[in-house]
């Protein structure tokens, strides 16, 4: 390992802050991302699901 301590990999040679606030700008866009793909997707499927059900009862009115 490249650091003496633990209290020097969290300081990252003086360089600290840019390294921990890009890891934290990454994890929180990577985050951001996965969560409104995951509502995105929900919502797709929602709605798939409604014009399924529409179709089946226009067709269900159509056969009677």
């Amino acid at each position: 390992m490249q650091f003496d301590s633990l209290t020097d990999f969290f300081n990252m040679g003086g360089y600290a802050f840019y390294v921990w606030l890009s890891y934290g700008v990454t994890i929180f866009s990577l985050g951001t991302l996965i969560f409104f793909s995951m509502r995105q997707k929900r919502k797709i499927l929602t709605e798939i699901s409604k014009k399924m059900q529409r179709e089946e009862r226009l067709k269900a009115n159509r056969s009677n």
